[in-house]
This record gives C-alpha cells, structure tokens and sequence, in this order.
C-alpha cells in the first residue's frame, strides 16, 4: 500500500475503517502516523486501531499517543472547571465549545480528540461581565497592542484571546460562532437558548448546534487548515445524532449551504460518496499531505487562504487591516 499513497485520503478512509492497516507496509505506516500527527488525528487513530496487529514500534507510538489524549482530556476538563468557578458567580449560561464539549458531555467525537485552548460562548450582554470575572482569577490578555483589541471587540466573534497566568492556559471567549464582519450571522441567542446543560451548570451545544457550529468554522470562516480534524467531528456527531432536524436548523442560522456541503464532504471522505463540482477541490485541500506528513498542493492551499480572507471581512475593509498590520510589522 505505501507505493499508492498519494494524500491523506489514507488517513481518512483508516479512521473510518481501522481494519484498513493490515495491509499497510513500512511506507504505508510512515504515511498514516506522520499525517495523523500533522492533522492532529494522532490520539484519534490510535484509540480507532487499538487492539489491532502491527509493528512493535507503531504500538509504542501510539501507545504515547493514546497516553497524551488522555492528558489533554484532563487538562481541558480542568480548565473547563476553573473558568467555571471563576464565573459561577455570574448569571448568565457559559456553553463549552469544539473539543472540550465533546469530552465533557462524553461524546464519540472526543475520542482522542487534540484539544488546544478552552473555548466558551456567552451572551454578547454578558461580555464585560465575563471579562471581569476571568481576569479577576487570573487570566491576562495575550495581545496588548490597541489596534488588536480594538479590532476584536469591535469586528471579531470573540474577546481577544485571554491567557492564564499561572497555568498558561489559553481561553476564548465567543458570543458568536462568526466574525460580525462576515456574510452571515447566525442566531446566536438561539444557539444559547438550545444548548444542554451538564451536571456541573456548564452547557454544550445541542447536537444540531454542534454541527453547525462545525460547519461554520470549517467552511465559512477559515481557510480548511486542520480541516480533516473537524470534518471528522462532523463524521461523529452525525454519527451519534442522526440529521434529523439539521437542515431546517442551518437555514435558521444561514449555514444551509456549509452544513450540506459537510455532510457531502464527509460521505466523500470518509465513506463511498464521489465528490463533484467544487467539493472536489474541497477534498483536493483537505487531504493536501503527502507521505511524509508534508503540506503540499501550495496552489490550491493559498487559493483557501485567500478565500478566507473574503469570508471575514468586505473588500475595503481588508485591505485597510492588512495595510495597518504591515505597517505595524
């Protein structure tokens, strides 16, 4: 199998069928751990081939691999715990987002999962609130320079990332899921209203809102790096949860047309679908690696890059950003 590997469709038609690495040789092995590391999905793979045959050293790897999923969990969990002390004394519902909600609320999707910062969503009312609260107990601003504070609060989704001093943990805190400069808004109060709540006062997304919140990010803020990882959470959830509903909530939120194209992408990917059209070049940039675990494709990478940047923000105003950022560079 190493001689046919191309790009990282080995690693996802693997997560969807672990079976696959019985026939993988040295070069296949190669192949699938170095685009699972780069990809993030390391922790994923190794929980979704455990028990199967392979080398002693493939074993060991991701034997560590399985080992840091599990520390990552906890460590999510607990910072998950802190900002809900330093925040219980306000009244107002924190919804734990992307990873460390999957983990909490004990999903499939968390298996394994690479988790980084902490992610949270509050009410846009209750911003200052929040604000407070975390650097209060400890949490400090990452990005002093005016111009980026200003631009965060008055164009971005989010607060301007908060770090915490003594644990170096990173959180941020959304009241949104897209840039208020982006072509579409989503109902965020209705994403809050919907959520669920956990044993202990926090709240996830309710699974239609955990896959729309996906597709957001995936297709229609960023530029698809780390791509294959969300996907995968699609893959899950949908999964676990079934579409039933999905449809008529993504139209609510102006995602009708991200979340179709998640659940095409995911058959195409993952399962036996055959993408078409512009989802072929969709796939093209989410299996851009090649056996090395190396980005490649640069064309079609910076096609996406740039794309991103036209789903953030209207023409003029992009530019004047990226003038004031050089300038400042």
């Amino acid at each position: 199998m190493g001689g046919s590997v191309t790009d990282a469709r080995i690693l996802a038609r693997t997560l969807a069928d672990p079976a696959r690495v019985a026939g993988l040789d040295a070069d296949g092995w190669t192949a699938l751990l170095t685009m699972a590391r780069a990809e993030q999905l390391i922790g994923t793979l190794a929980l979704r081939v455990d028990g199967l045959p392979m080398p002693g050293a493939v074993k060991a790897i991701l034997a560590d691999a399985r080992a840091a999923a599990a520390h990552g969990r906890r460590a999510a969990l607990w910072e998950a715990e802190m900002a809900r002390r330093a925040l219980a004394g306000l009244d107002c519902p924190v919804v734990l987002l992307k990873g460390t909600a999957f983990v909490a609320a004990g999903m499939a999707a968390g298996q394994g999962r690479s988790i980084g910062d902490l992610d949270i969503l509050v009410p846009r009312a209750s911003l200052d609130a929040v604000e407070a609260a975390l650097l209060a107990a400890g949490w400090e601003w990452v990005k002093p320079d005016p111009y980026d504070d200003v631009y965060y609060r008055r164009w971005m989704h989010e607060l301007p990332p908060l770090i915490h001093r003594e644990r170096d943990r990173m959180i941020d805190v959304h009241h949104t899921i897209l840039p208020l400069t982006a072509r579409i808004t989503p109902d965020a109060e209705a994403l809050i209203t919907d959520s669920v709540a956990l044993e202990n006062g926090l709240r996830t997304l309710s699974p239609t809102g955990m896959i729309i919140h996906a597709a957001a990010h995936l297709f229609a803020d960023g530029d698809l790096a780390g791509g294959l990882r969300n996907l995968w959470d699609i893959r899950c959830l949908v999964d676990a949860f079934g579409t039933a509903g999905l449809a008529a909530a993504a139209r609510h939120h102006g995602l009708h047309r991200e979340v179709a194209r998640s659940l095409r992408l995911v058959d195409a990917v993952f399962g036996d679908g055959i993408a078409r059209g512009i989802d072929r070049l969709y796939v093209r940039r989410l299996t851009a690696r090649d056996g090395w675990g190396r980005p490649i494709r640069p064309l079609t990478r910076f096609g996406f890059y740039i794309r991103s940047h036209g789903l953030r923000m209207p023409p003029a105003m992009l530019a004047r950003h990226l003038w004031t950022k050089w300038r400042k560079a």
